[in-house]
This record gives structure tokens, sequence and C-alpha cells, in this order.
């Protein structure tokens, strides 16, 4: 009897009849909808349409997002895990409101990985790998211009996500991720405020990167980190005492 199903067929090579080397085909599927639910909360709160502080309504929300309630209730219950979302006894879901000890620590170790992926990718760049720094250096330019957060935080994440693809250390990577998105939701209140230095200093780093130079280009990431970590602690404070 043979067995026309297309999962064995796609399984198989067929020579006369016989099988042959076995073929595996990955299988193409959508995000599951738990997940798909979770990532598009977590996109409301980085660009902060979900503010710090905000109380979360679960049939709002799933409306919102075209969605019954029960995804979005697993999403909270994630999220509270993750730090993104706080819930309230008797009062539900709230917006975490990221504390000054956090943001600290955060950019404390971010300045630390980011630091080293630009020596790494003083060390390893291509000219090509230059010429898409510059790019992105332009577009974040233009964005600025524009006094578009979105677009500058959308650079400025790029830009530094590309030199950590230069660098070329997987686990560099894994760390940099756990806190790439937290770094994005801290940096788009001071992304206009970070301004034309912000890019500047983009741009000495790149220089630094073309001219193979690794010590500088560490050394001025650093410091460019730590600008931006500097500046964010001073926005909290001020924004603290306003309230």
């Amino acid at each position: 009897m043979t067995d026309h199903s297309p999962a064995l067929a796609a399984g198989r090579a067929v020579t006369g009849g016989t099988p042959a080397r076995r073929v595996v085909i990955a299988v193409e599927r959508p995000v599951p909808l738990r997940q798909a639910v979770h990532d598009a909360i977590v996109d409301l709160i980085i660009t902060r349409v979900l503010r710090p502080g905000e109380h979360v309504v679960e049939t709002e929300l799933a409306a919102q997002l075209g969605v019954s309630r029960q995804p979005v209730r697993e999403a909270l219950q994630r999220l509270h895990t993750e730090g993104w979302v706080d819930l309230r006894p008797s009062q539900g879901a709230f917006i975490h409101i990221p504390t000054e000890k956090e943001a600290d620590q955060l950019m404390a170790v971010r300045a630390l990985l980011e630091s080293e992926s630009a020596v790494l990718a003083a060390e390893r760049c291509t000219p090509q790998d230059v010429e898409r720094l510059w790019e992105l250096q332009a577009a974040g330019e233009k964005a600025l211009a524009a006094d578009d957060t979105e677009g500058l935080v959308a650079a400025n994440t790029e830009l530094h996500a590309y030199l950590l693809r230069m660098a070329g250390n997987t686990v560099l990577s894994e760390h940099l991720a756990m806190v790439d998105q937290r770094m994005r939701w801290y940096y788009v209140p001071i992304a206009l405020v970070r301004g034309r230095k912000a890019w500047d200093e983009h741009a000495s780093i790149i220089k630094a990167v073309a001219a193979h130079d690794a010590k500088r280009a560490g050394k001025l990431m650093r410091r460019h980190t730590e600008t931006t970590r500097t500046m964010y602690l001073e926005q909290h404070q001020a924004s603290t005492m306003r309230g």
C-alpha cells in the first residue's frame, strides 16, 4: 500500500520507489495568538501608548487588539512576571513605573556590554559594514531634524544592533537582547532631549570603528552610554519632583 501523505513525501526522496536520503523541511506557522498579544502589549508599553502607572482594563485592551479577554489576561500575567505590569489585588493591572534603581542598574550593564560590542566591531568591520553604519546614522539625523521620536528611537536601536551583529559574539548578543526592549522603553522620553549630541557621539564611534581603533571605539561607546544613563536619571528625578 502506498502512502501519499504530503508529510511523508516531503520527508524522503524517491528513487525507483525506494526511500533515499531523508530531507527535513521546516514547517512555517504563524506566531501563537498568546505570543502575538504579548508582543503587541510590550510594543504599546515601549512606545508609551500605554504609559507608566496607567490602569489597563482587559476588556478595553482586548477590543483594541481585536481578541478575546483570555489571551490578554494570559499576556498580562506573563508581563507581570517580566516586570512590565503590576497586578494589584482587587484593583487590576497597571503599567509598571520604572524606578530609578531599576533604570540605573540596567543602563550600567548596558554600558559594559555595548562597550565590548564596539571593541569587537572595530576589530572585525568591513567597508560594507561602515557604509551601513553611515546609512543608519543618516536615518537618525533625518528623524532628529523632523522631531520624530519614533523614528529616532528606531534608528538608534538599529545602529546599536548593527554594531552588535558586527561584533559576532553570540553570548554578548544574548545578554544585550535581554536589556534591549527595556532600554528602548527608557530611551523614548529622552530621545529628543539627547538630540544632536547623541548623534555626534554616534558619528565619532563610527569613525573609530572604521579606523579599526578598537580601544577608542570602546571608550567612546562607554562614554556615550554613560551620558544616556546620566541624562535619563536627571530626567527621571526632575519628573519625580514635578509629580
